[in-house]
């Protein structure tokens, strides 16, 4: 486990550094979707890049700064490890991914398209990333790398509050898998905008994050199902849960409806077919009182599996995603 802390100073750094395809992504308020939620909200689109998520940031800056002769392992559900096949590819550095068995075959069809070695083994993310490390101790040009336990992958990500800053906002949703996206967007935050607050959303059916958070142990569960991928984790990463505790002012849970719903409001309102884990903010927005005061959220990835779109087919029992217009949509 890493010890190092993160730094505004080096997200600063990073925002000039990073492959301008994965910068200045899209924001903006929607008037359809505050209406779909019943307050004016922001929304950070990260899924109109070469890899349809917000981890080429990260991944970027991880890789350019590797030495030569490196070959980079990593356990991913599916994005991370797209991110660093394409990194990767961009400079030459051989990848392997381990994925579990049961991995989005969309993302692992991608990841070795962008070049990456996959090697599925496990019966979850967290079974893939055991197998992934012992892999890395095998050569000594094997070098592991772990989201959410790498300073320059939380680094990159926090570049989107650089990028959100000229907002203002009161409160940012985001959503926590490993916690290197929230906690470089928190470090970042706290340190430029004190009075925003940093909220996590992680999928109830995937708590380890969210009780971690609040006990400041890394506690992990039982084996976990829910449709967000991207988020399901089980064992928590200790130097996440240390980063998280510095900067992020709660965590809240979203059930599988509420994911669900947010995917079909998104797609309704915005036109954007989402991931699970690219939505859980809106799911947020949908379930939870947030107070007043400006709400900004990041869509993280577009990245669905095959049968997503048959889980999103009209539900006959719901006329529209629509709820009536507050006084703080506008």
């Amino acid at each position: 486990m890493t010890e190092t802390r993160l730094s505004p100073d080096s997200i600063d750094e990073a925002a000039r550094r990073i492959d301008p395809a994965f910068l200045r992504t899209p924001q903006f308020r929607d008037a359809a979707l505050s209406r779909a939620l019943g307050r004016d909200i922001v929304v950070k689109v990260e899924t109109l890049n070469p890899l349809r998520s917000f981890k080429g940031r990260g991944a970027d800056l991880y890789v350019r700064r590797l030495t030569a002769g490196a070959h980079v392992v990593c356990a991913s559900a599916g994005n991370f490890g797209q991110a660093v096949a394409y990194a990767g590819r961009a400079r030459s550095v051989p990848v392997t991914v381990f994925t579990a068995h049961d991995a989005n075959p969309n993302k692992v069809a991608r990841m070795r398209e962008l070049g990456a070695e996959v090697v599925q083994t496990g019966r979850d993310f967290d079974e893939a990333k055991d197998a992934a490390r012992e892999y890395a101790e095998t050569r000594p040009e094997l070098v592991f790398v772990e989201d959410g336990d790498e300073p320059l992958i939380a680094e990159g990500a926090g570049t989107i509050a650089v990028e959100l800053a000229p907002l203002g906002l009161d409160t940012l949703l985001v959503p926590v898998g490993n916690g290197a996206l929230i906690s470089g967007i928190g470090c970042w935050t706290k340190a430029r905008s004190p009075r925003t607050r940093i909220i996590g959303v992680c999928a109830a059916s995937a708590p380890a994050m969210a009780t971690s958070w609040r006990t400041g142990v890394p506690e992990a569960t039982g084996p976990v199902s829910t449709m967000a991928d991207g988020i399901a984790v089980r064992v928590p990463v200790p130097a996440a849960v240390d980063w998280m505790r510095e900067v992020v002012d709660d965590v809240l849970l979203v059930e599988e409806e509420d994911i669900l719903l947010a995917l079909r409001t998104v797609r309704d309102t915005l036109g954007l077919l989402l991931e699970p884990s690219g939505a859980v903010g809106v799911a947020a927005a949908l379930r939870h009182d947030l107070g007043t005061g400006s709400l900004g959220t990041i869509l993280t990835g577009g990245n669905f599996s095959p049968g997503l779109l048959e889980e999103l087919a009209p539900d006959p029992a719901r006329a529209d995603v629509t709820a009536p217009s507050s006084s703080a949509a506008r």
